[in-house]
């Protein structure tokens, strides 16, 4: 298929330009300048004056529950509401049922993932079971198609395990994604300590996070592998990770969306569309994650993707944590951080970094490289309508919310793979 995008503005993480892009072969072509061509029977030409090109969106943080849990979401549709917010690449974490511990399941989720046309990169767990029960065969697991190791959902609590998989995964260049969390001290915490007593429910408390990432952070350091953290939400952790950086520490961290849009108040609503772990914070915490994202602290938005059906998320007190965002994502970035950051640096932060903390293809738009990309109409204006989103799950973080800035349509390996219902401009 060969498609050429006319009049576009191209951005990606190191600048943007204005002309066309010609795509053949699943890869770039030509990358800005103009292109004319003698018969149009063979193209699919898009008119793209008004909209912008960038790299298609890499998630390094996605839960699509397959298997074991696919009434919640699966590989299938999972992949169907990444293409619907721009993502062409992700990465599952293995905390499925049974767990990505083993190559067989590590496999599936490979084989799976071959139909859809999305790039998935399945994290197997650092520990059988995500149990802390012994360290898993990285190296089978990488022959079987891993991309990552975590515990995600749970630490490492071993601190001889953990720098077994820091080390183990350096070597193999796996990277090591890290879930830091004190479990004794967070056990039964439902919200934000500062909210906790007015709803009558435990408290996560800010430390809960933060000692584990200045633990996780020291063994990193000690052994001299590199370590990602996710799901960053605290002031506490953002000063940790900045001070790590200053000193020659291998660290990189990400952070979500919610965590910069919203603050603990949220949850006042006893609503739990609005739970996960770790919990919406207070606004200090919310300024020092955007300052973290505007300084380079943080290197990564990642989403967290966590789906649970309704009837799971019915009760407040009872519902698991986690909520929905690959569709919404880049939108919601666009929305609350497009005054603070350029859209060059949400390129970098949403696929560029990714891309190369993850070391797979991705995060550029330039001749040769896979035609991963979305179409996006910055100035598009839209109202979150979780009946309309294409995942299993309606736990929506932005459900309701007013959103500027909205994918068109997404390609990968010079592929449509989503389409909006509003339609594209084709010459």
């Amino acid at each position: 298929m060969t498609t050429l995008i006319k009049n576009v503005r191209i951005v990606n993480a190191a600048g943007s330009m204005e002309g066309d892009i010609l795509v053949q072969d699943g890869k770039f072509a030509k990358v800005g300048g103009s292109t004319d061509i003698e018969t149009q029977d063979q193209y699919e030409i898009i008119d793209g004056n008004g909209l912008c090109v960038i790299p298609g969106v890499v998630d390094m943080h996605v839960h699509l529950r397959d298997p074991g849990q696919t009434h919640k979401e699966d590989i299938i549709s999972g992949c169907a509401a990444a293409a619907a917010g721009g993502v062409t690449s992700l990465v599952c974490m293995p905390n499925t049922s049974p767990v990505a511990d083993t190559p067989e399941i590590v496999s599936y989720i490979k084989q799976k993932a071959a139909e859809t046309g999305i790039n998935v990169y399945p994290a197997a767990a650092i520990t059988f079971g995500i149990s802390g029960g012994g360290c898993c065969d990285y190296a089978a697991l990488k022959l079987a198609g891993a991309a990552a190791l975590s515990d995600d959902g749970r630490p490492v609590e071993n601190d001889e395990m953990l720098v077994t998989a820091l080390l183990e995964g350096h070597r193999l260049r796996l990277p090591v994604l890290c879930h830091c969390e004190d479990l004794k001290q967070a056990a039964g915490g439902k919200v934000h300590e500062s909210v906790s007593e007015s709803l009558e429910v435990k408290g996560l408390s800010s430390s809960s996070e933060y000692r584990d990432i200045d633990r996780t952070i020291k063994l990193a350091e000690s052994c001299g592998a590199p370590v990602h953290i996710c799901h960053v939400s605290t002031k506490e952790s953002v000063d940790i990770i900045r001070k790590a950086k200053a000193r020659g520490v291998r660290v990189t961290c990400e952070t979500a969306p919610h965590y910069f849009a919203y603050t603990c108040e949220k949850v006042l609503s006893r609503d739990a569309d609005y739970r996960m772990n770790p919990p919406l914070r207070d606004e200090a915490d919310r300024l020092a994650v955007i300052e973290g994202l505007l300084d380079g602290t943080i290197d990564v938005i990642a989403t967290d993707h966590a789906p649970h059906s309704p009837d799971e998320k019915c009760d407040f007190t009872a519902a698991p944590n986690g909520v929905i965002g690959m569709e919404t994502s880049l939108s919601a970035t666009l929305t609350f951080m497009g005054e603070r950051l350029s859209l060059e640096d949400i390129v970098r932060l949403m696929s560029y970094n990714p891309a190369k903390i993850m070391g797979i293809e991705g995060g550029e738009i330039k001749e040769g490289a896979a035609a991963d990309f979305a179409l996006v109409d910055l100035n598009e204006k839209w109202i979150v309508d979780v009946d309309k989103l294409h995942g299993k799950s309606k736990n929506a973080v932005f459900k309701g919310a007013e959103l500027t800035g909205r994918v068109k349509a997404t390609y990968c390996a010079g592929k449509p793979v989503y389409t909006s219902e509003f339609g594209i401009r084709n010459s």
